[in-house]
């Protein structure tokens, strides 16, 4: 078949029922006009007439298909022909684009979500064929594998973002429902000093000075210590800097080098000194793997918190390890150090990065002079009550002595 074609006058039919046709065409060699083999129906969404190929040259067959794609429209599920080619590969490309163009910090835990949903999810999958009942079998999936309610959330959570980017892109349409799990596995361990310690004696060279710089101001290790380099310390003035813009919460940051801090960061400065005197180039960062900026430490970070009994093998095939102990924990740590230090909320929040006071009531972090001073009058209400009860037993036994004088 060559030539060009023309639409053939559709079949009229009711109204909203749309129609069935053959397009016209006109051959390029003889010039006559032709009908196409294949028909076609007409039909509309939202006002806005959509013609598509039935598939069949029959046309019992093609009213079928189009009473089949007039039932869909009717019932909301209808999906256009360019729409329903949409692959979960597609929308994934889309999400990881979204977070590379807006710079967002936590491109590695998404990517770490994405490869997780790619293991069940192949790129070749068409979205419309992500229902709810197939993330239901992810999750289940997931859970045999002991993923944690939070974690799974995190791959839901990357999940939903797909399918609203290819929402938004008019690549997809009736987006699947995905329900998030309850989490209910907030650690809320703290890291006490002789638990630092035997952790901080197994470490590596290269992140014992940035673990320790985490275990005493709170800071995010990966996004807020990692990433400082030498214009950050001002030694002189006594302060360690994050830059606004470099934090979470996009504010800057500055904690004062008290004795322990300077001396951790003074040390490092000597190291970094030698490692430039020995290859002959200029390092910027405050912490490094021979000059080179440490990118990563989980798998390390594992390893040390096993050799110190604080981590377990949740398997064996393939070998699986659960730290029981993480530096997140450095800023639950932190701020109970500075509350039991006596330092004003407003400037503990500031030191450590938190906005608002919801951290002191997530992990139960209460003013312990306080409790103590409420414990003592207590102990005093309680006093109050037995005095009375112990002069009453001392008459009755006075009141029992005499009598038996009698």
């Amino acid at each position: 078949m060559s030539g060009e074609i023309q639409d053939a006058p559709p079949v009229r039919r009711a109204r909203g029922d749309g129609s069935i046709f053959q397009k016209r065409y006109t051959d390029r060699r003889t010039g006559a006009t032709k009908k196409t083999d294949t028909l076609y129906m007409k039909f509309y969404v939202g006002g806005k007439p959509i013609v598509e190929p039935t598939g069949t040259t029959k046309w019992n067959a093609a009213r079928k298909v189009l009473r089949r794609r007039i039932g869909e429209i009717a019932s909301g599920r209808y999906i256009p022909a360019d729409v329903e080619k949409t692959t979960f590969g597609q929308v994934k490309q889309m999400a990881l684009d979204h977070y590379r163009a807006n710079g967002r910090k936590s491109l590695d835990r998404f990517e770490d979500a994405v490869s997780h949903l790619s293991g069940f999810f192949p790129d070749q999958l068409r979205v419309r064929d992500i229902s709810p009942d197939r993330i239901t079998a992810y999750v289940a999936a997931r859970k045999e594998e002991k993923a944690a309610n939070a974690t799974i959330n995190r791959e839901l959570a990357a999940m939903k973002l797909m399918l609203r980017l290819g929402e938004r892109a008019g690549k997809v349409v009736n987006r699947p429902y995905v329900g998030m799990l309850e989490e209910n596995n907030r650690r809320k361990g703290f890291m006490e000093d002789d638990q630092f310690a035997a952790i901080q004696a197994h470490l590596p060279h290269d992140l014992k000075a940035p673990m320790e710089v985490g275990f005493i101001t709170g800071w995010r290790v990966k996004s807020e210590i990692l990433t400082r380099q030498k214009s950050h310390l001002d030694l002189k003035a006594g302060w360690l800097r994050l830059e606004p813009g470099e934090t979470k919460n996009g504010e800057g940051r500055m904690f004062p080098l008290l004795p322990r801090l300077r001396k951790v960061l003074e040390a490092q400065a000597v190291r970094t000194e030698a490692v430039e005197r020995a290859t002959g180039r200029i390092i910027p960062w405050l912490f490094h793997r021979n000059g080179k900026p440490i990118k990563s430490f989980r798998r390390a970070w594992l390893t040390v918190c096993l050799k110190a009994g604080f981590a377990r093998v949740v398997s064996e095939q393939p070998r699986k390890i659960e730290a029981l102990r993480i530096p997140h924990d450095f800023r639950r740590t932190a701020i109970r150090n500075l509350e039991r230090a006596g330092i004003p909320r407003s400037a503990a929040m500031a030191m450590v990065g938190h906005k608002t006071e919801s951290v002191y009531r997530r992990y139960a972090i209460v003013e312990e002079k306080m409790l103590n001073e409420a414990g003592v009058k207590l102990q005093g209400l309680y006093d109050s009550a037995e005095a009375p009860a112990r002069t009453v037993v001392a008459l009755d036994e006075a009141r029992a002595a005499r009598g038996a004088k009698a």
